[in-house]
């Protein structure tokens, strides 16, 4: 994974049109949001996605009560591998579409969780 984006994980601003905006900054593509801050992640469709994808979220197992996975347009259920990974790190994963997703981690943040969130961009 590449260095941080913006290193601190803050509320999101916006998203669609094929990005996020957050901080006074926008992004395309792909977001990973962890405690530790936000990156670009090279990803854009669900199909695309295996265990390596969360690899991040999962070597900070110890910081992450669970994970939002926005999926993009629709609603896209991980393998059972992946659902087990986070399972045997103790990580909470609930998937939604991105834009449940996006809202649903404005507003824990804004609670001061720990929490990460894998969020595939849409238009």
């Amino acid at each position: 994974m590449k260095s941080a984006y913006y290193p601190e994980a803050v509320e999101l601003d916006a998203y669609g049109n094929g990005g996020f905006r957050f901080a006074d900054m926008s992004h395309k593509g792909s977001l990973l949001i962890l405690p530790t801050g936000i990156y670009g992640w090279d990803y854009s469709d669900a199909s695309q996605i295996n265990e390596a994808a969360f690899q991040p979220v999962l070597d900070e197992a110890d910081t992450v009560e669970f994970m939002l996975y926005g999926t993009g347009a629709q609603q896209v259920f991980p393998s059972m591998e992946i659902r087990k990974a986070f399972i045997k790190a103790g990580i909470g994963l609930e998937v939604m579409d991105t834009g449940a997703a996006a809202r649903t981690y404005n507003v824990l943040q804004a609670e001061g969780r720990s929490i990460a969130a894998a969020l595939i961009a849409v238009e």
